[in-house]
């Protein structure tokens, strides 16, 4: 059976109230008396439940992070640095994955109000805002991670994907590459399309050079193999000469496809660049050309952002920060 404050009170032979002060304003009850009521806790083994406590108050130490792929370690890395913030400045993450379905975000935005969190980081995967919209009408902060919101609605963080795609395809085009593969998980993903806009960027800025989309269900090593071993079926003169792959996961299976269904040489015969820059990117059979962005600063600065709006000091401050993506060249491209 749990020890209660009136157990505590009873035992010390003083008040609820002196108990209460004793944990939470020390400074205005008697030494004497706070060395007392802190032995009978110590005997007692009673422990606070901060959380109704924080309840009662109508406020937490805690914020939400939804991301669509806690799988992905792009995403881990963003919840590493919103969790290095968070904790600096005294609140935990709770963290939900919305596996990139609306429903299952949803389902964490309610799970995360009713936890009464001081703010929510989200990776919206889809343009259906009202769960969010109403969130903030209830005085919930909202910081968008990965995404900006173009209406400006919303704080945001986010990476140039458009300018990081133009910077893979526009490496690829000047290695003498000309028939460019995008291997794309769902183009209704934003960042997905911002990629492929960049993509065709770049392709139309050179004459001559072509540009497939490969769409497929999602972002996994598994779709990657999917994508690669159709590669491999095709005759060699009907294969691109260089995939740039949406994500990471899906160029490490285009890898494996490659290496193990066709004997198709990368570099040589097919060039390959993916997107993230993850960390076993350089450790794959063959090192891979990644677009570098900074995950785990993303996941900082949303936390900061977050830390703004919660202080009612947004004022003044940029509340859609871009980050620049940099391309890190490895053997995968030449």
């Amino acid at each position: 059976m749990s020890v209660s404050v009136k157990d505590v009170a009873a035992t010390a032979g003083v008040s609820v109230g002196t108990v209460s002060n004793v944990l939470n304003q020390p400074e205005r009850v008697a030494p004497a008396t706070v060395d007392k009521v802190q032995r009978v806790i110590r005997e007692l083994g009673f422990v606070r439940n901060d959380a109704a406590r924080q309840l009662r108050a109508g406020r937490s130490r805690s914020i939400g992070l939804v991301v669509p792929d806690v799988g992905n370690p792009f995403f881990a890395e963003v919840a590493r640095g919103a969790e290095e913030r968070a904790s600096a400045a005294g609140l935990t993450v709770l963290l939900g994955n919305s596996d990139e379905n609306p429903q299952r975000q949803d389902a964490h935005i309610e799970l995360f109000r009713e936890q009464r969190v001081n703010g929510l980081l989200v990776t919206p995967v889809s343009d259906d805002l009202e769960s969010l919209r109403a969130l903030k009408d209830a005085g919930v902060p909202v910081i968008f991670v990965d995404r900006e919101d173009p209406d400006h609605e919303f704080a945001s963080v986010a990476v140039d994907d458009v300018e990081g795609g133009r910077l893979a395809v526009a490496h690829l085009l000047e290695s003498g590459r000309r028939r460019i593969a995008f291997l794309a998980g769902p183009t209704s993903i934003h960042q997905v399309a911002d990629r492929l806009q960049g993509a065709r960027d770049a392709v139309a800025a050179v004459e001559g050079a072509t540009l497939e989309v490969v769409e497929r269900g999602g972002l996994t090593v598994l779709n990657g193999r999917s994508a690669g071993e159709e590669i491999v079926a095709r005759a060699p003169h009907d294969r691109p000469d260089a995939v740039f792959a949406a994500n990471d996961l899906l160029a490490v299976g285009v890898l494996q496809a490659f290496a193990l269904g066709g004997g198709i040489r990368v570099p040589e015969d097919i060039a390959l660049v993916g997107y993230d820059d993850i960390d076993f990117a350089a450790a794959t059979v063959v090192p891979l050309t990644s677009v570098s962005q900074p995950a785990r600063m993303l996941g900082w600065t949303a936390v900061d952002l977050l830390l703004k709006e919660t202080s009612g000091d947004s004022e003044g401050h940029e509340r859609a920060i871009r980050f620049q993506p940099e391309l890190v060249v490895r053997d995968s491209s030449g």
